[in-house]
């Protein structure tokens, strides 16, 4: 089942549970979620889409291979159901396209990761590290199967002019599935190379960060070329990250996510989606240091 959500201005959003456009990626094996187009130009790139779970279980790292689709209209409104199969973990594979086994490998693979995010001073030696690696020994991102699968509903409501209510309903998970839920919403990071936020910050290209946290009450990310920007509020329960990566044709998203304890739940929040002014993108607005016309529900 495909879905095709027309927003305004050209502007619209697509939704599909075989999703042929991320083939040419490494991710391209996960569930992607609500994908932003302009005209008949997608911009999501390896982006994951809007609203995409992801579990965290101490430092291993689950994601949607399988997607299940529904939706109704009421007074305007449609409302999408997505339903998230989390039932793949990421994996090296070599030259022969056989993935590695070594768990010792993974811990320190993991580890670095996690060091990745926490320590910005290190990101750019260790993404280094991790290309050289890769090339000497030939090594690409792939994704495998677990063998156990848990089920996180996300519910999208696109309001009159296209603005995104978002409910997240982890409640269903098993107590040992996961003790975090990240939300991703990402689009492509050569689009959107732009960061601004409410508290007056503006960061472009690699300044962005590639995970370190929003403290401004609103935060968005601009394409100036098209003219386009997408933001998020802070929300109660949850941390607010942002970031972007570009690396060649394997690494290309730029978004914010979500992280909250899989204890508490549920999390909701607004997704705005702007058309700005011509040649206005850079002055500020009242609340997002972003000219341009808010996408209201």
């Amino acid at each position: 089942m495909s879905l095709v959500v027309p927003l305004l201005d050209g502007l619209s959003l697509a939704l599909a549970a075989d999703d042929e456009a991320a083939r040419g990626w490494p991710t391209g094996r996960l569930a992607r979620g609500l994908l932003l187009r302009d005209g008949d130009r997608e911009l999501a790139e390896e982006g994951v889409g809007f609203s995409v779970p992801i579990l965290k279980r101490g430092l291993q790292t689950i994601f949607p291979g399988r997607l299940a689709l529904t939706e109704h209209e009421a007074g305007g409104r449609r409302t999408i159901a997505a339903t998230f199969q989390m039932d793949l973990v990421e994996r090296l594979a070599g030259r022969d396209a056989r993935s590695l086994s070594s768990p010792p490998l993974y811990a320190a693979k993991n580890a670095l990761a996690a060091l990745h995010r926490r320590a910005p001073l290190l990101r750019p030696p260790l993404t280094g590290l991790s290309n050289a690696l890769r090339h000497a020994f030939g090594w690409e991102t792939t994704f495998e199967r677990t063998g156990e699968a848990a089920t996180l509903v996300l519910t999208s409501t696109v309001g009159h002019g296209g603005a995104l209510a978002v409910v997240v309903d982890a409640s269903a998970l098993p107590p040992d599935a996961a003790t975090e839920v990240v939300v991703m919403n990402e689009q492509g990071a050569r689009a959107f190379d732009r960061y601004r936020d409410s508290d007056g910050r503006a960061l472009d290209g690699a300044a962005i960060g590639t995970w370190d946290e929003v403290t401004a009450q609103r935060a968005s990310f601009v394409c100036e070329a098209r003219r386009v920007a997408f933001s998020l509020p802070q929300v109660e329960g949850a941390r607010l990250y942002r970031g972007r990566e570009l690396i060649g044709s394997r690494v290309a998203w730029a978004g914010f996510g979500y992280t909250f304890p899989a204890a508490l739940g549920a999390i909701a929040y607004e997704l705005r989606i702007e058309r700005l002014p011509a040649s206005a993108w850079a002055a500020a607005s009242d609340d997002l240091g972003v000219a341009g016309t808010t996408v209201a529900p």
